[in-house]
């Protein structure tokens, strides 16, 4: 893996492991911005997922194939509370920017590197990883690292 070199817990098995219950997949993505409508606009015309569910100065939620894309107001969600029946959802929150990245075909590369610059996204970079696969950075309005990537980035 050269310079994306990561550590790994892999070879400290536990003997207990063959008992754990794996996770299938990542089914929701958090992204925190305080300004929704900004964020609702560049995820749903510029990226072009589809709004799930909004509650106005809370969040917005949006559909990522088999995935969700939520993107919570840090403000509202470190003190709110939010009850679904009897039960509290925990509170929760970040500050800064993160990173996460959507999975993307290797014939669309040309096309979202197109379409982000068509709509003045600026790209902050683009890289054609050495192990394989491809990967466009462009930043989200709340400053959030954005990447768009083929899945030969992680899996051959």
């Amino acid at each position: 893996m050269g310079d994306r070199e990561i550590e790994s817990n892999h070879d400290m098995g536990h003997a207990d492991d063959a008992m754990q219950p794996k996770p299938q997949r990542i089914l929701e993505t958090v992204v925190y911005c305080e300004c929704l409508s900004e964020a609702r606009d560049f995820y749903e015309r510029v990226v072009g997922l589809t709004v799930v569910s909004v509650e106005p100065g809370r969040h917005v939620f949006l559909r990522v194939g088999q995935g969700m894309l939520l993107i919570f107001n840090p403000c509202e969600t470190e003190i709110g509370t939010v009850l679904i029946g009897d039960q509290m959802i925990p509170r929760h929150g970040s500050t800064g920017p993160s990173h996460f990245a959507f999975e993307i075909l290797p014939q669309q590369v040309d096309e979202v590197r197109e379409h982000l610059e068509n709509r003045k996204i600026a790209i902050e970079a683009e890289i054609e990883w050495p192990t394989g696969g491809h990967s466009i950075y462009c930043r989200d309005p709340a400053g959030n690292s954005v990447e768009f990537a083929t899945r030969e980035l992680w899996f051959q």
